[in-house]
C-alpha cells in the first residue's frame, strides 16, 4: 500500500480514537453539561431527566458503534480486512445505527428539531449501508477462503 493511503488510514484511525474517547467523556459528564446548557436553553431543564437518559442511551450506542468501527480499522492496519469478524462488526454497526435512529425518534417525542430529523435520516442511511457492506464483506470472505483453500 502506498504511503499516501497509509496516511489516510492512520489519520482516520486517530480521528476514530479521538471520537471514541471524547464520546466517553461527553457521555459520562451529561448530568453536568445538560444542566449547564440548560441555563441557556430552559427547555432542557424542564425535561432534565428525560434529556439525560435519552442522550446517555444515544451516547452509549454511539460508543458501541465506534467500538465496532475501531475493530474493523485494526484489521485494515493489519492488512487483513476480509475476515468474518468484520462481517459481524458491520452487522452490529447496522443494528446500532438503526437503534440510534429509533432513540432519536423517541427523543423527538420530547421535543423535535430539524437537526434531530437529520440525525434520524443519517443513521437510517448508515444502518442500511452497514448492512449492505456486511453482505459484500461476507461474499469477499467466502471468495478469500475458497482461494486460500485452492492455493
Amino acid at each position: 500500500m502506498t504511503e499516501k493511503k497509509w496516511t489516510w488510514i492512520r489519520g482516520t484511525k486517530y480521528l476514530l480514537d479521538l471520537m471514541f474517547y471524547s464520546g466517553i467523556v461527553v457521555t459520562v459528564t451529561l448530568p453536568f453539561t445538560v444542566r449547564w446548557i440548560g441555563e441557556q436553553l430552559p427547555y432542557l431543564i424542564r425535561h432534565y431527566e428525560e434529556t439525560v437518559i435519552i442522550y446517555f442511551v444515544l451516547g452509549v450506542s454511539a460508543e458501541k458503534l465506534l467500538w465496532e468501527l475501531r475493530k474493523i480499522f485494526r484489521t485494515v492496519l493489519a492488512e487483513n480486512c476480509f475476515v468474518k469478524e468484520n462481517v459481524v462488526s458491520l452487522q452490529k454497526m447496522g443494528n446500532w445505527s438503526f437503534f440510534i435512529a429509533l432513540m432519536a425518534g423517541v427523543r423527538s417525542i420530547v421535543y423535535m428539531t430539524i437537526a434531530m430529523g437529520v440525525v434520524i435520516f443519517v443513521f437510517l442511511i448508515a444502518g442500511l449501508f452497514s448492512k449492505v457492506l456486511s453482505f459484500v464483506f461476507e461474499q469477499a470472505v467466502e471468495y478469500k477462503e475458497e482461494t486460500d483453500w485452492t492455493i
